[in-house]
């Protein structure tokens, strides 16, 4: 058997082997490009190099396996082997070239696909921009207490119209607007214009005892030319600093308007509007908290 050189056709690489190899798969030691061994050049110039086939899947012809054979018997030593012993490497041959064709279709079904690469980047997200602050609610416009006028000081409670706003007005030229409002436990309504006590600017009216309840969803009228009515009291501060009351039994014109007692709020409308020469008035909407008497403990026996 003559022995050949043979080129890898993806690297390049030089490899040996003898004619007897020729059409058989061999595997670069370079690249482990799997090549079909070339057929034997009919030179042998050692500077004649074949160039060995990329490894196919396609069937080897059977004529080429018969050839393969055929050579094997061909080349064989001068000596012959038994028959026996060439037959049994025929079909070992053979079963080898079937086996390389099963191989090969085996792990290229077996081989998964490659996987996507995920490209991965280091840069950093622009945060999203902030949104825009609400703008701030407009404050809500402050109540006016109006001067002293023929629509709002009137002696005639029958063509009143209470407006559905907090109460304001005039005590004694001084103008009033409503911050709180109480219902006492002896039947005392007062509204005032601060929160703290002794009450500096402010009216009360005193039912006699009634209580809230006694009260709620009534509509009390109170003419001027009426003799006798509930007592009113205006309160102030003169130009000193001093506190100053005025008390009214009759002669003053009231209307009002009682809502449904829920929760210890009692819910009402006021017109007001006294006798005295600074032509004093209230008038508007109110929401008195309702003080509760005290339980008091049973008699011990």
């Amino acid at each position: 058997m003559s022995e050949f050189k043979y080129a890898c056709p993806v690297c390049g690489q030089h490899m040996k082997c003898d004619s007897s190899q020729s059409g058989m798969v061999s595997e670069c030691p370079t690249c482990f490009q799997k090549i079909v061994v070339p057929q034997a050049p009919a030179t042998s110039d050692p500077k004649f190099i074949l160039t060995g086939s990329k490894y196919t899947e396609k069937k080897i012809p059977a004529t080429l396996i018969k050839s393969v054979a055929a050579n094997a018997v061909a080349n064989a030593p001068e000596k012959p082997f038994p028959l026996p012993v060439v037959i049994v490497l025929a079909v070992v041959l053979t079963a080898a070239a079937a086996g390389l064709i099963f191989h090969g279709k085996f792990f290229k079904a077996k081989t998964p696909p490659p996987k996507a690469v995920e490209v991965v980047t280091n840069a950093t997200p622009e945060p999203a921009p902030a949104p825009e602050p609400a703008p701030a609610p407009a404050p809500a416009p402050k109540p006016v207490a109006p001067p002293a006028s023929d629509t709002n000081w009137l002696l005639d409670v029958g063509s009143v119209k209470i407006a559905n706003a907090p109460v304001v007005g005039r005590i004694h030229a001084q103008d009033f607007i409503i911050e709180r409002a109480n219902f006492l436990t002896n039947g005392v309504l007062f509204l005032r214009a601060g929160v703290n006590a002794p009450t500096e600017l402010g009216m009360q009216i005193n039912f006699s005892g009634i209580h809230a309840e006694g009260l709620a969803g009534k509509t009390i009228n109170v003419a001027a030319s009426k003799d006798k009515a509930a007592r009113v009291q205006l309160r102030w501060k003169d130009a000193s600093g001093k506190l100053q009351s005025q008390n009214f039994n009759s002669g003053y014109a009231l209307r009002l308007e009682f809502g449904a007692l829920i929760k210890n709020k009692l819910a009402g409308k006021i017109y007001l509007c006294t006798p005295d020469a600074e032509k004093s008035y209230l008038m508007g909407t109110f929401s008195a908290d309702v003080a509760r008497p005290k339980a008091v403990p049973p008699a011990k026996k």
